[in-house]
């Protein structure tokens, strides 16, 4: 099959053909499942994140080298199911085989991407067409990410940018463009490496050095945002209890953590998820027992309720706040929620998942608007925009809570179910990129850990708290009142993805893409006298 963007196609020669032909079953699709999932490694754990400017080489070599564009997109699919079986794969305690099926489903995504690689890279790509895959190849995976972080097939988690968030060059970039533009930097070193190996070696060369320049710009050019003050904020960590009474005593140990607090010059005491399971506002003696919490820390208690609530059917997830004198009557109520978690999508068809994973038997009710609380009787009138859990890998809506006024980002989660897994440090992780982008501190609070804090640069404040700590911790954290490119013009890089690929897509149609490399008539026409 002829490559659609012209060039020496990988079938020009019989013998490479027909040797291809062997390795076009199900072999090459588990090769391209395994070559899928090497990128897992550069998140946390284990954190290798130089990896991730390697780990997709493989796997475009594979596909640049299929026979025909059909067998390019099998092993774009194949490999995206194995990507992200490999980045999910702590899930499968507790969504058991709809990993696999939601990898499957989810892996069609890549189909057109691999046909996108072969078309640009595949044979002995010219130079303009080289050119087009460095801005094109990661183009199309950054629109691969977009489509499938949708809240429906299962949220932005592990999208490749974020297994950088502990590399200070790439916070610098996730202010400039979000985790967006560091993911394009990254699948752009990859196809810069691939084009090192598979010619032409100079466009390669100048694609690492363009690479180089702007990780280098943002390095150097781009500015920590300027500390403006600082906040006192405790994190409260109770650690694991269960049993039938799980629930109350992991609620008497937070209490108790939070009281040896008392003196210490608090601005805002942060509780993890679900801390709390019933609704305030229907049992006073709840009300007022964590209003005596706050009374004896001198300090804003926010906390996480997973009850039914009394006002309205259904069971929330609500962060609620509580001042030394009462409750605020700030209240927000998750809006983003885990899907075979805390719903099950189609209930009615799929229902059963429940007696096979650990969804919840009633589907959690969703809130309807971001909110923003202003801590009572701050002197400077700071605001805090609450996230739960599984919000904090969304960048849209921390950069939202910030442009409506939150000088402090807080996340409420808990990953009890996943303790002895890489979820723990990988959702922590996200707290530094969402710092980053929008400029702001960001508390991540849990139950059970990976407790941890950023400041405004996605910086790490003082050690992470781990999976086995029992214990409350207090982080100074600088605010700051700059405004990210980020904040300011949110996902720009998607929108430079699409001009691209379109761009490219009208380039091929026009033929300007079919102009082969130096020798290309020459070999054709030794091929025909043999």
């Amino acid at each position: 099959m002829r490559n659609p963007f012209g060039g020496a196609g990988p079938d020009s020669v019989p013998g490479a053909r027909a040797g291809r032909r062997r390795w076009s079953g199900v072999p090459r699709s588990l090769l391209a499942v395994c070559l899928g999932a090497l990128p897992a490694f550069a998140f946390p754990s284990p954190g290798l994140w130089w990896w991730a400017y390697v780990c997709l080489v493989p796997w475009l070599l594979l596909v640049r080298a299929a026979p025909g564009a059909g067998r390019a997109a099998l092993d774009g699919w194949c490999g995206g199911a194995g990507f992200l079986l490999a980045v999910h794969h702590w899930l499968l305690p507790s969504v058991h085989v709809f990993l696999l099926v939601m990898a499957v489903l989810l892996g069609v995504l890549w189909l057109p991407w691999g046909v996108l690689v072969r078309a640009l890279l595949g044979g002995t790509p010219g130079p303009l067409r080289a050119v087009a895959a460095l801005f094109a190849v990661p183009s199309g995976w950054l629109l691969v990410e977009l489509v499938r972080s949708w809240e429906g097939l299962g949220g932005p988690w592990g999208l490749l940018g974020a297994s950088q968030g502990e590399v200070p060059v790439a916070l610098r970039l996730a202010s400039l463009g979000g985790v967006w533009l560091v993911g394009l930097l990254v699948v752009a070193v990859n196809t810069a490496v691939v084009l090192l190996v598979a010619a032409p070696r100079s466009v390669g060369v100048a694609g690492l050095a363009g690479c180089a320049l702007v990780a280098g710009t943002a390095a150097w050019g781009v500015g920590a945002p300027r500390p403006a003050g600082t906040v006192r904020v405790a994190m409260v960590q109770p650690g694991v209890f269960g049993g039938a009474e799980g629930a109350e005593r992991r609620l008497d140990r937070a209490a108790e953590l939070t009281r040896g607090l008392a003196g210490q010059r608090l601005d805002l005491v942060v509780w993890g998820e679900s801390g709390v399971g019933r609704d305030p506002a229907g049992d006073p003696a709840l009300a007022a027992r964590l209003t005596a919490l706050a009374r004896a820390v001198d300090a804003p208690l926010l906390v996480n309720v997973d009850a039914r609530r009394v006002d309205r059917p259904g069971i929330y997830k609500s962060a609620l706040l509580f001042a030394p004198d009462g409750p605020t009557g700030d209240r927000y109520d998750k809006m983003r929620l885990v899907p075979f978690g805390e719903y099950v999508p189609a209930r009615g068809l799929l229902g059963w998942a429940t007696s096979v994973g650990e969804a919840a038997e009633e589907d959690r009710r969703r809130g309807t608007e971001p909110v923003v609380m202003r801590l009572p009787e701050d002197p400077r009138g700071l605001a805090v925009g609450p996230l739960v859990c599984f919000e904090s890998a969304f960048p849209d809506m921390s950069r939202r809570l910030v442009r409506d006024g939150a000088g402090l980002l807080v996340v409420q989660s808990a990953t009890s179910t996943f303790q002895h897994s890489w979820a723990p440090a990988q959702h922590a992780s996200l707290g530094a990129l969402r710092a980053a982008e929008t400029g702001r501190p960001v508390v991540h609070a849990t139950l059970t850990g990976i407790s941890v804090a950023y400041g405004p640069d996605g910086r790490r404040v003082g050690p992470p708290v781990g999976t086995d700590a029992s214990v409350a911790v207090v982080r100074e954290l600088p605010l700051s009142g700059a405004v990210t490119v980020y904040a300011r013009w949110g996902d720009w890089p998607v929108y430079g993805a699409f001009a691209v690929i379109g761009a490219v897509c009208a380039a091929g149609g026009a033929g300007l893409l079919r102009r082969s490399a130096p020798g290309r008539r020459g070999r054709r026409a030794r091929t025909v006298r043999g």
